[in-house]
């Protein structure tokens, strides 16, 4: 998803914490370009300065509505005022295109391109995961030492990782050791 991988651009070393690894895919040009295109957005200039502060301003906020959605929290008017605020910035046509031989669909098609309909398209993917989907599935790992957000789609709404191989492992072994740790001591 758009608005998951956009929150996601901020890397933390999730093994060992060492805040000195963490880095900022947002201020990668090869990170921007590989995203733009997964994601199929029209713009082919890096950002500049400003625009890489509001990129920031943005991944924050989006960051700390995750926060408050996980932590139990509903929408609220403010949420929704400033979604609005980026998303009114990236107008849209739309346009009957062609899926397949046989089927069309109706498609937004930007405007124009640049930073801001960038954002406006990530504001409005964010805005749509809040409509369609159930936000008590909205999640962020477990694990202090990453803090990745994911959307929990499993059966039974258990996932507590954002990767049970990665940091799920990591976090058993982690609570292993603490374990034997306290056992040693106690004797």
């Amino acid at each position: 998803m758009l608005w998951e991988d956009f929150i996601n651009s901020y890397w933390r070393d999730w093994r060992t914490g060492d805040k000195n690894k963490d880095r900022d895919e947002l201020e990668d040009p090869e990170w921007i370009a590989k995203w733009l295109k997964k994601h199929a957005l029209l713009e082919t200039q890096l950002p500049n300065t400003i625009e890489l502060e509001q990129l920031k301003k943005l991944r924050s906020l989006l960051g700390d509505w995750v926060q408050a959605i996980v932590q139990g929290k509903s929408m609220d008017g403010e949420m929704l005022k400033q979604l609005n605020i980026y998303m009114d910035k990236g107008p849209v046509t739309r346009r009957m295109i062609w899926k397949s031989a046989e089927q069309a669909e109706i498609s937004l098609l930007p405007l124009h391109s640049g930073w801001e309909q960038v954002m406006a398209e990530i504001a409005a993917s964010f805005a749509e995961a809040m409509l369609e989907k159930e936000p008590s599935r909205f999640r962020i790992c477990e694990n202090p030492d990453c803090l990745w957000v994911y959307y929990d789609d499993t059966r039974n709404r258990s996932k507590r990782y954002c990767d049970d191989k990665a940091c799920g492992n990591l976090m058993k072994v982690r609570r292993f050791r603490a374990r034997k740790k306290a056992e040693k001591g106690s004797e």
